[in-house]
């Protein structure tokens, strides 16, 4: 059975790609030396992506939890909100089109009403316009 482990990291006070040049070697080799079969790297223009493929969950857990592993996670650019780890294949195997941003759902966003439409009838009369009938 095999088990993929998948690392996004986001651009944050400097580029993912700096961290992916300082620690990709280590985290790399520390996965190859924890049984990976394979791994790729995935550069997106806001971060990357590491998917390393493993023959068994425990050692995808072995390697998530090695010293060099826990460094290089710590050093991402935005460890706050620039880190995803998580079981599976991740940002890399995605579709290829932009998304379409959706609006953001608000409880004070409702549909503006539509104007209604004043139609003025005016039907043809055998006087010419500002001509009084008088009658009586």
């Amino acid at each position: 059975m095999d088990s993929w482990l998948s690392i996004e990291v986001l651009d944050g006070a400097f580029a993912a790609s700096a961290w992916q040049r300082a620690h990709g070697d280590r985290l790399t080799e520390a996965a190859l030396t924890n049984g990976a079969g394979q791994w790729t790297w995935h550069v997106h223009r806001w971060g990357v992506t590491l998917e390393i493929e493993f023959q068994s969950e425990e050692r995808r857990d072995r390697f998530r939890h090695l010293p060099a592993v826990t460094a290089a996670l710590d050093a991402v650019p935005d460890p706050e909100h620039g880190l995803l780890v998580y079981p599976g294949r991740g940002g890399g195997s995605g579709s290829r089109v932009p998304r379409n941003p959706r609006p953001l759902p608000r409880s004070d966003a409702g549909a503006l009403p539509t104007p209604a439409e004043e139609a003025a009838l005016r039907l043809a009369t055998a006087q010419p316009p500002g001509l009084e009938v008088r009658t009586g």
